[in-house]
């Protein structure tokens, strides 16, 4: 029995929003439990027999428990389809849950034992369309002689983590949550209890809020209005303890698989107004809490400085990755495929930039490795995330959004390979949009989406151009140049700006090559290149002007008037007599009836 002060408690903190049980398309007169929105898809599993006896008691003894999905269309729900390629013959399947990056899909399998089940988590991945290649985990999550399920999975200080629920040996009692740390995708660390929120009854259904950074949970245990109750904890370097959701989330039934897809959350629940055939708490049906319409939107202004205050936001990658030795401009790789590929290099970069040091300074050198990936590179995943949140939901308003990218590089290539690395770099964050959640960007890259969303990525490759010169960059000297921390520092790209496209069309003029590195020269040369610009829209544009921001740069061009398709030279003439030391100079493009630019660089080190 609760206590009459948590309950009054409960009832205040309880949020405004209204409960409507998903229409029949999804739930039936049996059993449905949801686990996410994927693709804007709604991924629950439902137990659908051929019949039923008149004291609801299936009769049929083949029936069984499948993933099926729901398209969301016009805000609707639509007809639900069993998810054939996750369909297994005599087995029950349930529990889904995808990967950050989308190409992995976690489930339960089961077996009955009596009234009881025997699961395990299961993973499947995403090729030509489907589900493929489906296999067990391990006993490493799958402990023998133990039950392991519900999988769900969560990004915590920068790492993949699988969380799930079990009766493993160990635990509090019943069901208990416990994670385990992912690595490169197929790789599971150690499992370790949750203690904060375990108890001696049962605690199932976990669900992590990325924006929020909150678990939720379901038990039957906490202070609670009965049966199961949903629960969440906060997250900040540790799971703090379980607090209620209140209602209408929780009632005095069974509240189970709690999860959220933008405002709105989901519960599965056998409280009263489910579907049924003559018992009416029979049987779950998933549930939506809708929140109340705002009545003062944000104006666009607010909006995009939501976005703009997470910024920049800083990704690092290792060095000469993606697509190592390459010249190619773009690549396949998703950033965070990268990511987690470098994080498991920490011990290798510490043992490398340790390399010839002894006693307390080994040690701090390993420290200044390891304090980089955890200050630097797990905060830039984390910010990305947020930042990625906030993005989506700008676009699903129908917004049109520039986001202006800038890539850096250590010294340790030449110029020219450097600016080529930097538009892979730039390429995969790109990829890790397009591929995420099982591709909800896609239309907004592809400019296809329904509601006129639209993203574009203004790439800026600098190069090396801005970093620290005194960087080493001999490739024989790797513990410096690759693996210390000033080199590390530098292989990064950033995401720097946010603004919203004032007209449809894109800016006009573009080049290939808007960098050029004169290398080494002698003080007192009139160093000439010629850029080759193009006009790629459909309309005759017009130069208006070159803003130029040093004396030393002259700019020589004969047409200023480029018709649809066409290509101009344009010849950038650096004066060296009064300059020395390693230099980057630029000339900005402007055109009539524009208020945006096309930069030129060039970079040459004066002996």
């Amino acid at each position: 029995m609760v206590s009459s002060v948590w309950a009054k408690s409960a009832l205040i903190d309880t949020s405004e929003v209204t409960l409507e049980r998903l229409p029949e398309t999804v739930n039936t007169k049996n059993s449905e439990f949801g686990h996410g929105i994927y693709d804007n898809q709604l991924i629950f599993s439902s137990l659908r027999a051929d019949s039923i006896s008149a004291s609801e008691e299936v009769y049929d003894p083949h029936y069984k428990t499948s993933i099926y999905s729901s398209k969301i269309e016009d805000l609707k729900f639509q007809a639900s389809e069993q998810v054939k390629h996750l369909f297994i013959e005599d087995l029950h399947t349930g529990n889904g849950a995808c990967s950050l990056d989308g190409k992995r899909f976690y489930f339960s399998q089961c077996v009955e034992d009596g009234y009881n089940y025997r699961c395990k988590i299961m993973v499947a991945r995403y090729a030509n369309n489907q589900w493929v290649g489906i296999d067990s985990l391990g006993e490493i999550i799958n402990e023998k002689g133990s039950n392991s399920t519900m999988p769900c999975i969560a990004e915590i200080k920068g790492k993949e983590t699988l969380i799930f629920s079990s009766n493993r040996a160990g635990g509090k009692g019943g069901m208990d949550l416990y994670y385990s740390k992912i690595t490169n995708g197929n790789q599971y660390g150690k499992v370790r209890s949750i203690k904060t929120l375990n108890s001696l009854d049962n605690e199932i259904t976990p669900w992590w809020d990325s924006i929020q950074k909150r678990l939720y949970f379901s038990s039957s245990w906490h202070n609670g209005f009965g049966g199961y109750d949903v629960f969440y904890s906060e997250f900040i370097d540790k799971f703090n303890p379980p607090i209620n959701v209140g209602i209408p989330a929780n009632s005095p039934a069974n509240d189970i698989y709690y999860f959220k897809n933008r405002d709105t959350a989901y519960v599965s629940s056998n409280r009263l107004g489910v579907l049924y055939s003559k018992n009416p708490t029979c049987c779950s049906d998933i549930w939506a809490l809708i929140p109340p319409e705002k009545i003062e939107p944000p104006t666009p202004e607010e909006m995009l400085a939501d976005l703009n205050k997470r910024l920049p936001v800083t990704l690092y990658f290792h060095n000469d990755v993606p697509n190592p030795r390459s010249w190619d401009t773009t690549t396949n790789v998703n950033y965070i495929s990268s990511y987690h590929d470098y994080t498991a290099m920490i011990e290798k970069y510490k043992k490398e930039y340790s390399h010839g040091l002894n006693g307390e300074k080994a040690e701090y050198a390993q420290l200044d490795i390891e304090s980089f990936f955890i200050e630097y590179v797990d905060k830039g995943v984390e910010d990305l995330q947020l930042f990625r949140d906030l993005l989506l939901t700008e676009l699903d308003r129908g917004a049109k959004i520039n986001v202006t990218v800038k890539g850096f590089a250590s010294p340790l290539a030449k110029t020219d390979y450097n600016v080529n690395l930097t538009k892979r770099r730039i390429a995969s964050l790109v990829n890790y949009l397009r591929e995420y959640n099982g591709g909800v960007f896609s239309k907004y890259i592809d400019v296809t989406a329904e509601n006129g969303g639209k993203v574009i990525f203004s790439q800026v490759p600098f190069g090396e151009y801005t970093a620290n010169q005194l960087t080493s960059d001999n490739p024989n000297d790797v513990k410096n140049s690759v693996y210390s921390r000033s080199a590390a520092i530098e292989r990064k790209i950033e995401i720097q700006s946010v603004s919203y496209l004032e007209e449809e069309k894109e800016f006009a003029l573009t080049t290939s090559q808007p960098v050029y590195d004169f290398g080494k020269q002698k003080k007192g040369e009139l160093l000439r290149h010629t850029f080759v610009v193009k006009n790629k829209s459909t309309e005759t544009i017009t130069i208006s002007n070159y803003r130029i921001l040093c004396e030393c740069v002259r700019v020589n061009a004969q047409q200023k008037t480029i018709a649809p398709g066409q290509e101009i030279e344009i010849e950038f003439i650096l004066d060296t007599s009064k300059l020395s030391g390693f230099v980057v100079e630029s000339i900005f493009i402007q055109l009539e009836n524009s208020n945006k630019e096309l930069r030129l660089y060039v970079s040459t080190e004066i002996e």
